[in-house]
C-alpha cells in the first residue's frame, strides 16, 4: 500500500539534501517511491514546487516513438514522429499521477519563508534503515496518511527516542 509522508525541513538545501538521499536509497533497494517533490518558500514568500515526476516529457518521449512507428506505416516518419510527441505531451501535461499538485501547493503555502519540504508517496521501504538515514537531517513530519500509531513511531525514530 502506498503511504504519503510530507518532511520539513529548516531550509531548502537540507531538502534538497534529502531528496538526494532518497535516490541513493532506492538504489540501495531500501527506499520505493512512486513519486516524490521538493517544495520551498523563498524568503519573499513564494512558493516553489520541483517535481521529480515529469509526465510531459514522458509523453512526449512515447508519443514520438509510437508517432514515429505510425509514420513509417504511411511513409511519413518525421512527420509521425512530430505528431506522436506533440498529441504525448498534452496527454501527459493533462495526466496528473503521483503526488496531487493541488495539496502540495497548498502545504507549501503553509511553509514560513526560508523552509522547505519534501512529499514522498512511499511504495515500500526498509523503515528502520530510512529512518536512520534520515535522523541527521532532523526533518519535522508534518502529513502522513500513516496510522496515528505508525506516525508516532516515525516522529519517536526521527527525533532519535
Amino acid at each position: 500500500m502506498t503511504e504519503l509522508v510530507v518532511l520539513g525541513f529548516s531550509d531548502k538545501e537540507q531538502a534538497e539534501a534529502v531528496m538526494r538521499l532518497s535516490t541513493q536509497l532506492s538504489r540501495e533497494e531500501l527506499l520505493d517511491l512512486e513519486d516524490a517533490a521538493l517544495a520551498w518558500c523563498s524568503q519573499d514568500g513564494k512558493v516553489h514546487v520541483q517535481q521529480t515526476h515529469n509526465t510531459t516529457a514522458t509523453g512526449a518521449a512515447m508519443g514520438a516513438l509510437w508517432g514515429t512507428l505510425f509514420g513509417m506505416l504511411f511513409l511519413m516518419p518525421v512527420f509521425g514522429a512530430a505528431a506522436g510527441a506533440a498529441t504525448g505531451a498534452v496527454a501527459g501535461k493533462l495526466r496528473d499521477v503521483g503526488l496531487n499538485d493541488a495539496f502540495v501547493k497548498e502545504t507549501a503555502g503553509a511553509l514560513e519563508p526560508g523552509r522547505a519540504a519534501v512529499f514522498a508517496l512511499v511504495r515500500r521501504s526498509t523503515p528502520d534503515r530510512v529512518r536512520e538515514a534520515l535522523r541527521p537531517f532532523h526533518p519535522t513530519v508534518l502529513h502522513t496518511s500513516l496510522s496515528k500509531e505508525r506516525e508516532e513511531e516515525l516522529i519517536a525514530a526521527l527525533h532519535g527516542k
